[in-house]
């Protein structure tokens, strides 16, 4: 608990944060794997540096300051993770966690200097954009979670949520990666569970494990 900086906790809020700016409390600790009460504790030390919106029980939002603090911080991190791709050749399912340790000790001069090395990368391995050093964002066509795919329906891949290297290293092993299209054979009504169908091997994947796989239907 105590390895969590208020980086890691300002970079959930910006990357899991609802279309008005909004996250709810739960949903950080849940993606931060860590207690309701370390939450409050942490969101009120933000609140009173400026970097966050809070009030109990009420949905937390970033300031401007917090807002530029944290699009930096992402920044960092998704340079960090193409170079440990591209240049290292680390497996996507690794990146995460290294460019967690880098993030943290980069100057905006060395990321400034990776992004013009790596040609100025739109998207990190997982799909996710990368803001520039103006804090632009490249333009993406808006997915969908596998999890809310119809059977019959063919999609492909354009992103995947990064926080857990688990999820990356099982969804390697039955072949999913960006652009990899998916066949949705069948949905189980007992716990929604999905047999999908990847280069023609079949196999059974959670809801949960759907709902944190992003694609675009074919025709799109």
């Amino acid at each position: 608990m105590s390895n969590i900086s208020k980086e890691d906790y300002l970079s959930t809020i910006y990357k899991h944060r609802d279309k008005d700016g909004k996250i709810k409390s739960n949903l950080i600790a849940e993606r931060l794997d860590i207690s309701g009460a370390a939450v409050t504790d942490m969101l009120n030390k933000l609140s009173k540096s400026g970097f966050v919106y809070y009030r109990k029980y009420k949905d937390i939002k970033l300031t401007k300051d917090g807002e530029n603090y944290a699009r930096n911080m992402v920044r960092r991190h998704r340079i960090w993770e193409v170079f440990l791709q591209q240049v290292v050749g680390v497996p996507w399912d690794k990146v995460h966690d290294e460019a967690e340790n880098l993030e943290h000790s980069s100057s905006d001069d060395l990321i400034n200097r990776l992004e013009e090395m790596l040609n100025f990368p739109e998207f990190d391995p997982h799909g996710e954009p990368i803001p520039d050093k103006n804090g632009k964002l490249p333009g993406q066509k808006k997915g969908i979670q596998l999890s809310s795919v119809q059977p019959g329906s063919k999609v492909k891949v354009i992103r995947v949520n990064d926080f857990d290297s688990s999820f990356l290293n099982y969804i390697t092993k039955i072949g999913i990666e960006l652009n990899t299209v998916i066949e949705v054979k069948d949905i189980l009504e007992f716990d929604n569970s999905m047999l999908i169908s990847v280069d023609g091997n079949k196999t059974n994947i959670s809801n949960k494990l759907a709902a944190n796989i992003f694609v675009l239907r074919e025709n799109n």
